[in-house]
């Protein structure tokens, strides 16, 4: 498809300078830009660029005053940045904007679609499924008994979604993602053998959450697995049985969280992060990436460091003597040798 700079600025409200004709077909970073396509400058250190762009329209700072001749067309609004990401938006709703059912797809007699819907070749839909309206579901995907995703929600290729869990609106749930595995429950035994201990629960996953790819999420021993509204996984990450994760938290990749640990909302919890089982975080708590958490962290808006984790503060004053070790250990040995001199 392709718009013109007058009916882009119509979009994000914004002014054009330049030929309000120009048409694009495509975004662009704008030191790669091309003919045809549109591109953005938000942080001045990319300023350089806009003078050498091939881009035929630049979304600018209404407050830019260029120093030099620019070819492209400008659109000026209030924010380029939060104006080029509702052009990506709007753009990745127009290309993954699919609708209907392949004759490839498996769907159970007692399940029910909703309208608008996509649903991809060699997609499984199991018995007592609720599908609601919009929802996309791409090849391959493996949609269990009882499960209900509802309207909005897209489930991206190779996604295997296990019986009886719930999606809620407007999830993305990337590549490789597993929702509803057994959780990691084994009883040891007299004779050091460990017997499995069925995993009978489900894992919920409220509105408006994103799921990275080939992530993770335990379904629960009993009860629920929940994974709150708003919250945002990346890709690698392991939710373990029983694990409750607050509104609008954030996990980046790598990290792993043990069972029956409930973690608050608005957290921010970096890559390669471990958190042992059974204990709460707080509200608004930040951990930094590596860190390994063994216990609870009680301080609403606490920032923690370190493995095992304590905080920021105490980390950063410790770290300045971990890095002088070798000279601190030198220093005591000499001091010792002196005090035994001195006491001969």
């Amino acid at each position: 498809m392709e718009f013109s700079a007058k009916q882009i600025a119509e979009i994000l409200n914004g002014k054009v300078e330049g030929d309000d004709k120009v048409m694009i077909s495509d975004l662009s970073k704008i030191e790669d830009g091309t003919p045809g396509t549109l591109t953005f400058l938000a942080n001045p250190i990319y300023t350089h660029y806009v003078y050498t762009t091939q881009a035929s329209i630049v979304v600018v700072n209404e407050d830019f005053v260029p120093d030099n001749p620019i070819k492209s067309t400008l659109i000026k609004v209030k924010d380029a940045y939060s104006a080029f990401a509702q052009l990506l938006e709007q753009y990745n709703q127009i290309r993954l904007d699919k609708k209907g059912i392949s004759s490839n797809a498996f769907i159970s007699t007692s399940a029910v679609i909703g309208q608008n819907v996509y649903i991809g070749d060699l997609v499984f839909i199991g018995d007592n499924v609720k599908i609601g309206d919009n929802v996309k579901i791409y090849p391959m995907s493996y949609i269990g008994d009882n499960v209900q995703i509802k309207n909005n929600s897209t489930i991206f290729a190779g996604v295997k979604i296990y019986s009886d869990c719930k999606i809620g609106s407007n999830c993305n749930i990337h590549s490789g993602v597993i929702i509803g595995g057994d959780g990691f429950g084994f009883a040891p035994q007299k004779d050091l053998v460990y017997k499995k201990v069925s995993q009978i629960g489900n894992v919920i996953l409220e509105d408006d959450v994103e799921i990275g790819a080939n992530t993770t999420i335990d379904r629960a021993t009993l009860g629920s697995t929940i994974i709150h509204k708003g919250v945002k996984l990346d890709n690698l990450i392991q939710i373990a049985h029983n694990v409750e994760i607050g509104e609008n938290t954030v996990i980046a990749a790598l990290t792993g969280i043990s069972g029956s640990t409930k973690i608050g909302k608005n957290c921010m919890i970096g890559g390669q992060v471990g958190i042992v089982g059974h204990i709460t975080i707080a509200d608004n708590v930040k951990i930094a990436a590596q860190s390994g958490v063994a216990s609870c962290i009680t301080e609403s808006g606490s920032v923690f460091q370190g493995s095992p984790a304590f905080e920021l503060v105490k980390y950063q004053k410790s770290y300045v003597h971990f890095r002088n070790l070798t000279k601190i250990v030198q220093r005591i040995d000499e001091l010792e040798k002196k005090i035994k001199l001195l006491e001969k």
